[in-house]
Parts: structure tokens; sequence; C-alpha cells
């Protein structure tokens, strides 16, 4: 994979742990056999790496111990990270988008209950007849109702939940869910397959309003967001929803701001002590009117979206404060295979404004008891009308 990477990390406590909480705070639209919702560990990560290069790509020796996570636990480092080799691979797959599973999101419930968040469409427990609100009792007979999430998500991908377990299973093997609905208790066997996260929605919300949900940066999202774009008839106007966003590859959030952009600066980070600038590529649609939509759980590469927006005066931000992610985390491979991410940096918006600790405000704020969606259609409207 190429390219930068810039996603949410809760703080990684021990090497086992971590793994999971990077994928229900970064990812995940994304449904990983998976992957489970923000709903299932409460949607607010504590804190999103950004990384100015891929493993492959950077020339760091290792540094300190052979083990990422004594290197990690001796930084204080309230934003770095360890993962063991597999872990590491298992991240890189879901920053690809692709996966290998049933097409599940899970969750646990305000009532207690294990149920299925969300369906893949055309996935195998699509056509399984698995619907959203189906409540998981079982996997491969093991009993998992009262499981940790994390533990039932390893489950699914054909692991025990541990660091040393393969990331995913092969397609084509075979996983049995037991499952309820209305009272009524099944099995059903379903093989695993190769399936791609969507990282990009649309909805129609109004004949002059379409809404563009972009869940993370995964590869290909600035293509599919563009595209969509392009696609919308004249004077249609445009709400970019980044609520919740917690974000991914930092090359794409670069692209997907780079789409409402004639060129110009996106944002800067530090790389050793060096600034780096990230650019749009020339030829974006400038004319099409633009609000994005953020909250406390848009992060990271979804700030930086956000406040270059902004800055250059290209959309105006409805919502609430942005979660406040700004620092810049180097992977440092280690003699034993392990990566540990420490801070090297910082990035800031075009007009150099440091969001780490602070976030984004928006030039609207959504109040409590506000419809947020609603407030931003409202500003979009007012947007349309003037141009």
């Amino acid at each position: 994979m190429s390219g930068t990477w810039m996603f949410v990390l809760p703080r990684r406590i021990g090497r086992g742990a971590g793994i999971a909480f990077v994928f229900a705070g970064v990812l995940l639209t994304g449904f990983a056999t998976g992957s489970w919702s923000q709903e299932a560990d409460g949607g607010n990560g504590e804190g999103a790496p950004i990384r100015p290069r891929t493993l492959a790509d950077a020339p760091i020796p290792p540094v300190g111990g052979s083990d990422a996570s004594e290197l990690v636990s001796r930084s204080g480092d309230r934003w770095s990270a360890a993962y063991s080799a597999r872990e590491y691979e298992g991240l890189r797959q879901a920053l690809e988008g692709e996966y290998v599973g049933v097409g599940i999101a899970v969750r646990r419930s305000a009532q207690g209950v294990l149920e299925v968040a969300r369906v893949t469409e055309g996935s195998p427990a699509d056509r399984a007849g698995i619907r959203r609100g189906d409540l998981l009792r079982t996997v491969d007979g093991e009993a998992v109702a009262a499981s940790p999430v994390t533990e039932v998500v390893a489950l699914l991908r054909g692991g025990q939940g541990g660091a040393d377990t393969e990331p995913q299973a092969a397609p084509g093997s075979e996983v049995e869910l037991g499952l309820s609905r209305d009272g009524r208790l099944w099995e059903h066997e379903l093989r695993r397959a190769e399936l791609r996260t969507e990282s990009v929605s649309i909805r129609a919300m109004a004949p002059d309003c379409v809404r563009i949900t972009v869940g993370s940066f995964t590869k290909g999202t600035a293509a599919d967001v563009r595209e969509a774009v392009r696609a919308l008839p004249e004077g249609t106007g445009v709400l970019l929803d980044l609520r919740g966003n917690a974000g991914g590859l930092l090359h794409e959030a670069a692209g997907t701001a780079g789409v409402f952009l004639d060129g110009g600066v996106v944002g800067t980070y530090d790389e050793g002590g060096t600034q780096r600038a990230l650019r749009a590529e020339r030829g974006g649609d400038t004319r099409t009117s633009l609000v994005v939509l953020v909250d406390g759980g848009s992060m990271s590469a979804a700030e930086l979206v956000a406040g270059a927006l902004q800055d250059r005066g290209r959309a105006l931000v409805v919502g609430t404060r942005t979660f406040g992610k700004g620092t810049v985390q180097m992977p440092r491979k280690q003699p034993d295979g392990s990566v540990a991410e420490l801070t090297v940096g910082r990035y800031t918006t075009p007009t150099g404004r440091e969001l780490d600790g602070v976030g984004l405000a928006p030039d609207v704020t959504v109040r409590e008891g506000e419809r947020a969606t609603a407030k931003a259609r409202t500003v979009l409207s007012g947007l349309s009308g003037g141009s």
C-alpha cells in the first residue's frame, strides 16, 4: 500500500487489546466479519495517529528494545501504539478497504444484548437472510451473548482474540452463527468471502440536495466522492457528512478535500522538524454549494478535510466541535517484527491552525435538541440561494 496514513487509534494499553480498538474507532463503516459499529465501544476513541509514511517507506532503524510494546510503554506518549506483526497486517488490509468476512457489523445495544448493527448488501449474511436487529447468540457453538464485542469479532474472523491470531480467516472458510429474532432461534452456517468496505454512501435529501457520507478514508474514497459530485445535476448542493469519521488514509483525505478545490494547500504536517505540504490537484469543483457536517466523533483526517474546506472559504462547517487530534506518528519496526508508532510532530490547516487538543469549531453550531441534518440543509439552502 502506498501513501500516508492518518487514522484514529485509542491509546493502546496492551499488545493483545489494541487492534480491536483500531477497527472500532477507525473504520468502521467496515464490516469485517468482522468489524463492529461505533456503538460497540461507545463510538469515541481516544486519538488518531497520523502516519506520514507507510512502514515499508520509512527508513527508520529499530529503536530501543526488541518489542514494540516495551518501546511504547517507555515513551510515555499518549498517542503511541504497539502492534504485533499480524495485527499491523490486519490494519493495513482494513485501510485498503478489503477484508474476509460474512458482512455483518455487531454492537452491544442499550439493553446489553449483542445484535447485528448492519448487514452488507450482497454479502454471505445478506444472502442468508440475516437482518439488522437480529440477536447473535453463538459463534461456532460458543456462547457470545456476554462476551466483549472485540472477542466476538475475533471469533467471527476465525481467531481467538489474542495478538498472535491470524488477522483474518481464508475465503471459503465456514462459521456457524446462532441467531434469534422475535423469539425464534436458529443456526446458520456461512462461508466467509472477500468483501470491500464501502466508505462512501450517497442519499438524495431533496431534488436540490444530496448528502455524501464519508465514514472513513480508505483506499478509493476520494475517487468515489469525485464520481458522486460529477454525477450531480446542475444546481444540486452537497452535504458532506463527516460525523463519526475517525480518519483513515491521508492521501485519500487530501484527495477528498481536493474534489472541491482547484489546487492549493490542504494542510501541512511536521516530519522530524521538516514542514511538508499537502496539496489538492487542480480542476476540482468550486461551484457546487457545500456544507460539511461534523461532530465530536470527527477526528484526525476528517478534521483536516473540514479545516481545509473551512480555511479556504469553500464550505461552511455545521455541527459541534470536533475531537481535536492533530499529531503525527511514525511507524518503527522492531527486531521481533512488531511495530511501534511514536509521535514526531503535528499537522495544521491551510491557515496554520493546530487542532490537537482543541478541535475544529463549526461555523454554525448545532445545539442540543436540534437536528443536525435539518440545520445543515437550512444553511445549504441559504448558500444556494445566494449564489
